[in-house]
């Protein structure tokens, strides 16, 4: 609900009567200043790379591939999908219901807005993708699949960093199976979160099934009244309270169904037990919600459902105690503006607080205009703060503005293959022996990260991926984010981004031969190498890998021997026979002319995964080589290595470590294709050749079309809301000529964007791009030709002065 005044509309059509509109940014501009559609395309994305096991033909994020599953790509997790949690690979119920629900919450509230967007589609696949997880995760009474994830054993996920393609590979190095340890547990904080999501699953999607798990999780919660059963959550989400969550799924599914039985138990049971201020009477306001404290949420609807104003004062009171304080309590806020509640994901707790206030503005306090601009203002004060609007000028949501926070804690996007983390996202250290990853694979776009401190700082030069507090990013902080864009659209549109994902390249070689000079004399060549897999478009093994090294055999023919005096062996090496990772080692075979290679050819190159600092390599020691003497006749001069091709930078390279050991004159193949390095005649390896020159997932037509709809709907400082012009922009009505004035976009509406192309036309802007229909239905003056004049003639319709027959 926008409160636009109707005077503003008039001001500017006296305006764009009297004059020609010199600049198109005043009309252009939108009363948002920033895209809310293009931040709500790209949150979907960030929940897409957040995607376990099988992906979806849908899924827009080209550098992930299937995870959590074995080798023969069957996924193994107990219960199939969901999201990670955060910037590991967790999969937690509580979690992804708490995420669904308020991904739901929004799309019930803001569903035409969406649709208007052209992001309706992307966000139920994605609201869905995670409410099928919460209904597997379902056990029956109350039960339910907790946790999915290495939480035994000290929470061996949290210690480990790789990509979701090659996780299981490590769960499976070190425990020997291919299936993730998961609980069962009996918490109604968690079942009654379920219920909530599933029973707005249901309003949604009209899918019995959410409607029937929604039901029985309810009552497994009810029955159960206790949040201490908490399994593999234990120091990661330890939940405290599981009325708050028994009341919020009530109100839902008495949403869902209108079984007033619901609001009965509420009454009864929840109600006079809701949580207290401490040392106090009165019901608490204070905190914010969020996965752990939903009892704000659940007031809020039962204000909703009711109408009770005892509960909608209650609302108030604790936006109030957010924005300028109640009853002598206020959030902290930074220098700059934001609300600051602590120091754990400061923005989520802003972000989520913004979407109640914003959906009270509409809905609750529609009728008091004070409050409602009230709640409205902060709500995008808060929400812009993400988006640069500080003191530092930093957008905290990722991939949006043109300075992002460095470090991020994302194990994915951060594509690393040796699990060694510590300097992502930091200035290279220099000196030392080895030189360790600091750049990022990926653009984690639409991910809300943790925020400032409470000073409003964000050092980036100290915050690093371990500074959790600050760089972590996860589903829940993106939950309320999420909803409350859904809102800002239905305030400011925006549009979404015609060309977006943008597509991804390697930034660095994939597959890599490092090799230095093991030894060498009159009549042999040795050598260390290491063949590397630093995959991350996606993460990926593969079986058939080999390596090549090149050599010159003139010598050995200009002294009389041949090629079959030639001798190439295996030395030393990481792994033994019958072992995964290890190498035959055979040759010499023929290139072209004199040219010959050795043939380092992996029994199966799977061992070689980007998953740690042993296993992204794999050592082999070979050695080529003459006999010292032939029928007692010495071979001396019959070996020289240094016309050798791939022998070039080996005798320079100080150690496997350092970057002068990595030879490109030493070729690797993978699936047949060449992956690595330059062959003698110049033939050069292609980035992704092994997996058909591509990334691992591909957008078809129709997944393009999904998130590429471009349909704007800028407003301006001067227009009435949509709720105030729906009726006339509704019953657009074609003239005797087959025309329907005012309708350019074509869309069946008349709208601010109409006045906005109409605009664009009279500037002569050539950007814009308008079908002959359009263009048609551009002039409603009753003149010929396209000028402000028409312009005026639709902002005085939108304002309610003339009426769509005036249109002509």
């Amino acid at each position: 609900m926008k409160f636009k005044k109707l005077t503003a509309a008039v001001s500017a059509v006296v305006l764009a009567a009297s004059a020609v509109i010199p600049c198109m940014n005043s009309i252009t501009a939108s009363a948002g200043d920033y895209n809310y559609a293009e931040a709500l395309q790209k949150s979907m994305f960030f929940y897409e790379v957040q995607q376990s096991g099988k992906l979806p033909d849908w899924n827009m994020v080209t550098w992930r591939a299937d995870s959590m599953v074995n080798e023969d790509g069957k996924e193994t997790d107990f219960v199939p999908g969901g999201w990670f949690d955060a910037g590991d690979h967790f999969k937690f119920a509580l979690t992804n219901a708490y995420s669904a629900s308020l991904m739901a919450w929004g799309y019930i509230e803001y569903a035409d807005a969406l649709k208007k967007a052209g992001l309706d589609e992307l966000y139920l696949q994605n609201i869905k993708w995670g409410l099928d997880y919460v209904k597997g995760c379902d056990q029956g009474g109350g039960k339910v699949v907790g946790t999915i994830g290495d939480f035994k054993g000290g929470s061996t996920d949290h210690n480990i960093w790789c990509s979701a393609e090659v996780y299981l590979r490590k769960h499976h190095l070190n425990g020997g199976d291919w299936d993730r340890p998961y609980d069962v547990i009996e918490n109604a904080s968690v079942a009654g979160l379920c219920a909530a999501a599933l029973a707005q699953g249901y309003i949604i999607f009209k899918d019995e099934s959410y409607l029937t798990h929604a039901k029985d999780l309810f009552k497994g919660a009810d029955a159960i009244r206790a949040c201490k059963d908490i399994g593999g959550m234990t120091g990661m989400y330890n939940s405290s309270s599981w009325l708050d969550d028994c009341m919020y799924a009530a109100c839902w599914l008495y949403k869902a169904t209108g079984d007033k039985s619901y609001l009965d138990k509420i009454e009864k049971d929840y109600i006079p037990n809701f949580p207290l201020e401490e040392q106090s009477t009165s019901r608490k306001y204070t905190w914010g919600l969020c996965w752990d404290d939903t009892s704000q949420a659940a007031a809020f609807l039962y204000a909703q459902i009711t109408e009770d104003k005892e509960w909608i004062e209650h609302v108030s009171h604790h936006l109030d105690y957010w924005i300028d304080g109640y009853g002598g309590k206020k959030v902290d806020y930074t220098p700059d503006g934001l609300a600051w509640l602590f120091n754990w994901g400061c923005l989520r707790h802003a972000t989520t607080t913004a979407w109640l206030a914003k959906l009270a503005s509409d809905t609750l306090f529609k009728g008091d205009s004070t409050l409602a601009r009230k709640y409205d203002d902060w709500a995008k004060s808060q929400m812009d703060y993400c988006f640069g609007d500080n003191a530092l000028k930093l957008s905290y949501v990722l991939g949006m503005g043109d300075k992002n926070p460095t470090a991020v804690h994302h194990r994915t996007a951060s594509g690393i293959h040796d699990d060694h983390w510590n300097e992502l996202g930091k200035t290279p250290t220099k000196g030392s022996e080895e030189s360790w990853q600091t750049e990022y694979a990926h653009t984690l776009y639409g991910a809300l990260i943790g925020g400032p401190d409470k000073s409003g700082g964000y050092d980036m030069a100290k915050i690093g991926v371990s500074d959790y507090q600050y760089s972590e990013v996860a589903i829940d902080y993106n939950a309320g984010y999420t909803a409350c864009l859904c809102a800002m659209i239905d305030d400011y549109g925006g549009s979404t981004l015609a060309d977006f994902p943008p597509a991804e390249t390697p930034t660095w070689d994939e597959w890599q031969v490092a090799a230095v000079l093991n030894g060498s004399g009159a009549s042999y060549t040795e050598l260390k190498m290491w063949a590397m897999n630093h995959t991350a478009w996606p993460a990926r093994v593969q079986k058939d890998i080999e390596v090549r090294y090149f050599f010159d055999v003139s010598e050995v023919i200009d002294a009389g021997l041949s090629v079959d005096d030639i001798k190439v062996e295996g030395k030393s090496q990481q792994y033994g026979a019958g072992e995964q990772g290890y190498a035959t080692v055979s040759g010499p075979y023929k290139y072209s002319d004199n040219i010959y290679y050795a043939s380092i050819k992996f029994e199966d190159g799977r061992a070689i995964q980007p998953t740690g600092q042993s296993e992204h390599r794999d050592e082999v020691q070979f050695r080529i080589s003459v006999p010292d003497a032939i029928e007692g006749k010495p071979t001396t001069g019959a070996w020289d290595a240094s016309n050798d091709p791939s022998f070039e930078g080996v005798a320079e390279a100080k150690s496997l470590k350092t970057a002068d050991s990595l030879n490109k004159h030493i070729t690797m193949y993978v699936n047949g294709e060449l992956c690595w390095g330059v062959e003698p005649d110049g033939t050069e390896a292609k980035p992704l050749a092994d997996i058909g020159g591509k990334p691992g997932k591909e957008i078809s037509g129709t997944d393009v079309s999904r998130v590429t709809t471009a349909t704007t709907q800028e407003t301006t400082s001067t227009t009435a809301s949509a709720t105030e012009t729906s009726a006339a922009a509704d019953s657009t009505v074609q003239n005797n000529e087959g025309r329907t004035p005012g309708d350019v976009n074509l869309d069946k509406q008349i709208t601010v964007s109409d006045a906005i192309l109409i605009a664009r036309i009279a500037a002569e802007d050539s950007t814009v791009k308008v079908a002959d229909k359009g263009m048609a239905n551009a002039s409603v003056d009753g003149k010929d030709g396209v000028t402000v004049d028409d312009v005026t003639q639709i902002l005085k319709f939108l304002a309610g002065i003339i009426l769509e027959k005036d249109l002509l």
